[in-house]
């Protein structure tokens, strides 16, 4: 049986290098922890696209049964999902993060 707020998922994460699923927008996020994750990547300069789980009750309660992780927001790179705040925190704190965009063949743009 095919669900539509996962295909809706596929597609976002499909068409777009770097795919944050978070609560509000970049400009107007409404939880500290999809701050946190748009300062990051707008610190790192990398370019993403997003989608406000607060629009859609589907995608909201979707995108968490789409990654088996409980929380919002969720990044993915590159169709490769990478984690929560936490852990892109914990990424960019190391450089892990900036590496794997690199890797990924995602060019940042000057701050």
């Amino acid at each position: 049986m095919s669900n539509p707020a996962h295909e809706q998922i596929q597609a976002a994460i499909d068409s777009n290098d770097v795919m944050l699923f978070m609560k509000g927008t970049p400009m107007f996020p409404q939880c500290g922890f999809s701050s946190t994750v748009v300062q990051v990547l707008s610190h790192l300069g990398v370019p993403f696209n997003s989608a406000n789980v607060l629009e859609d009750d589907g995608i909201r309660q979707g995108i968490k049964e789409f990654s088996a992780w409980p929380t919002i927001p969720q990044l993915y790179v590159k169709g490769e999902f990478v984690g929560g705040c936490d852990i892109i925190r914990e990424m960019y704190e190391s450089g892990e993060l900036e590496d794997l965009m690199k890797e990924k063949g995602i060019a940042a743009k000057a701050a």
